[in-house]
């Protein structure tokens, strides 16, 4: 099997209590803002058989995955391309949005979207492909304090200065592979073997969130999304690392529009962690639109 004929499969996470939480009006009007493989969407319109669906997402191979899975609900869900801070709904009204920011399996295990360092592929990383900066023009043309501030900002990797350091001395680098072995090769002995991950998944999550904006139009995209809501409609995002979830629990928060509704995140049972290892960094938080006079 070719790289670019491996199926778009995504399982999705934190679905029961996602669904539970959410789902607000059998009948309503939903915005699925991450599509992804079309999994929560499925369960919306299965959930609800007189909902509508709007689906967004960045990834075109994405998009076009789900659109194939939901062949037969294309009258009741319609999907737009692009980044979720970039959408913009006019007049309509939504009884519930969610939003499951993890990367998803069928980007992972494509080799040549270049997330992951288990295979040689080009340092990309792009959510979506049509956008100019890559992974490997961040690698190559950040100073090394930039790198080194990205590194520990964006990965809380302690050692970032360090492996900033080495990148620079050994530029250019161009595949995944190679970068991981350098990130690798800077630790001091005997660290890497006592890790639990492998020493370069810090970069490449901060290589991937610098590419994608991700924390800032996550923040960009809550601050917005609670006026597309009526009230009583509700909120759901799944975070998968301390970064996000905590963009999500201070803006649900501190949000005028918004009544948070789980006061802890929920996470996954351990039946589910056990059937999809995945689901073990996912963490869910619910909040709900509250009337206000400033609604727009």
């Amino acid at each position: 099997m070719t790289p670019h004929s491996v199926p778009f499969e995504h399982i999705s996470v934190l679905s029961q209590e996602l669904m539970a939480g959410v789902l607000t009006s059998e009948q309503g009007l939903y915005l699925d803002a991450t599509v992804g493989g079309g999994g929560h969407s499925a369960l919306i319109l299965e959930h609800c058989p007189r909902a509508q669906v709007i689906a967004l997402d960045q990834d075109i191979q994405a998009l076009d995955a789900a659109r194939a899975r939901l062949a037969d609900e294309c009258d009741r869900i319609q999907f737009w391309h692009g980044n979720f801070s970039a959408y913009h709904p006019g007049d309509l009204r939504f009884d519930g949005i969610i939003a499951d920011l993890g990367v998803s399996s069928a980007q992972l295990d494509r080799p040549e979207r270049g997330f992951s360092f288990r295979y040689e592929a080009d340092l990309d990383m792009r959510m979506d492909q049509g956008q100019a900066l890559t992974a490997a023009q961040i690698i190559n043309t950040y100073s090394e304090r930039e790198l080194a501030d990205l590194f520990y900002h964006y990965g809380e990797e302690r050692f970032s200065r360090r492996i900033a350091r080495k990148i620079v001395s050994r530029r250019p680098l161009t595949t995944t592979t190679h970068l991981a072995q350098i990130v690798a090769s800077t630790l001091p002995a005997g660290k890497g073997r006592h890790r639990r991950i492998h020493p370069a998944t810090r970069v490449f999550q901060a290589l991937r969130i610098a590419v994608n904006q991700e924390l800032q139009v996550l923040a960009d995209f809550i601050e917005v999304a609670p006026t597309w809501l009526r009230p009583g409609g509700r909120i759901g995002i799944i975070s998968f690392h301390s970064l996000e979830d905590r963009i999500v629990k201070h803006h649900f928060r501190q949000h005028p529009l918004l009544q948070v509704i789980t006061k802890k995140p929920l996470v996954a049972s351990e039946q589910e962690k056990t059937q999809n290892s995945r689901s073990r960094s996912a963490k869910l938080r619910i909040a709900e639109r509250v009337e206000a006079t400033s609604a727009s």
